[in-house]
């Protein structure tokens, strides 16, 4: 049985600042001005404002278990948790996901009854805070859009903002209504799209991470190709056994029993060209590669 793997997996990954840094910023960004929404809110009487700045309290969640999540990743593997702690972040964006949930539920419960009993709402102030909850909310997503594509924790923080921005639009579009038409059932009305869009946000989340926690094959690879590529050997006569998972986003892993066409394939040069296959074409680097021959198929070799 062959075994290669990329050093990173067993060994802790260096802390980038690049990627701490402005997860840091954002941390502080969204924790200051959710308080200050949130009073806003209160102020305005605005529930619009007020499910922003709850949607901001989950992004400060977000953020705060992306941190943790990258700090705890950096411990190194044990003998009780051989890959180490990367599976932190995803679980920390699935406690996310869930939390959105939670949040969408009570903002529609919230905006329904407010359709039934119309409260008088500040339009002024709700514009103004919305407005510079915006501005925040892009100023946040900026600083995490370089490194988002290669963490799925920083990506759940991103795609609360994303949500966020749309929010503090549909905020600034309740309170103009409201100030120049006196229209104060956008206020409810614009929760309840807030709401959609999180909710949307959150499953599409949870999905995700309920598909790495799966050990679910990467989307981008596909089992049929890989099984294909390599029964296309004229050393192999079958495949079986295939197993693709991620460890966590961008480190994955295969497992896989070859039964050889003849007793004499059986030896390390096929290892090595199912290794280089499986390395140029598919980008896996963590193998594990079991021989069998083709007369007695339990039998195992190790190189």
């Amino acid at each position: 049985m062959a075994h290669q793997h990329d050093p990173c997996i067993h060994h802790p990954r260096r802390t980038s600042s690049e990627t701490i840094r402005p997860l840091v910023v954002v941390l502080i960004l969204t924790g200051c001005y959710m308080v200050l929404e949130f009073l806003g809110g209160l102020a305005a009487n605005s529930l619009a404002l007020m499910a922003d700045a709850g949607h901001m309290l989950t992004d400060v969640g977000a953020t705060g278990l992306a941190l943790f999540a990258v700090w705890f990743a950096e411990h190194p593997a044990s003998q009780q948790k051989t890959y180490g702690y990367y599976r932190l972040e995803i679980l920390a964006a699935f406690v996310n996901g869930i939390v959105l949930v939670l949040i969408s539920g009570w903002i529609v419960y919230e905006a329904f009854t407010r359709l039934h009993q119309p409260l008088a709402v500040q339009g002024n102030i709700l514009t103004l805070v919305a407005a510079g909850g915006l501005l925040v909310n892009l100023i946040s997503a900026g600083m995490l859009m370089r490194t988002a594509a290669n963490h799925v924790n920083t990506r759940a923080v991103l795609i609360h903002i994303f949500s966020d921005v749309l929010g503090a639009l549909g905020a600034i579009i309740a309170g103009l209504g409201i100030l120049f038409c006196h229209a104060s059932w956008l206020d409810p009305m614009v929760s309840i799209l807030i709401a959609l869009l999180v909710l949307y946000s959150a499953w599409k989340l949870i999905e995700e991470t309920t598909h790495l926690l799966l050990e679910g094959c990467p989307h981008h690879l596909s089992v049929e190709e890989i099984e294909s590529a390599l029964t296309g050997l004229h050393e192999i006569r079958a495949v079986h056994d295939l197993h693709v998972w991620s460890i966590t986003q961008g480190k994955e892993a295969l497992s896989v029993h070859i039964v050889v066409d003849d007793v004499e394939h059986y030896c390390p040069q096929l290892v090595t060209k199912i290794q280089t296959i499986l390395k140029e074409k598919f980008g896996l680097t963590h193998l594990t590669v079991q021989l069998e021959t083709p007369d007695f198929e339990e039998d195992t070799i190790h190189f």
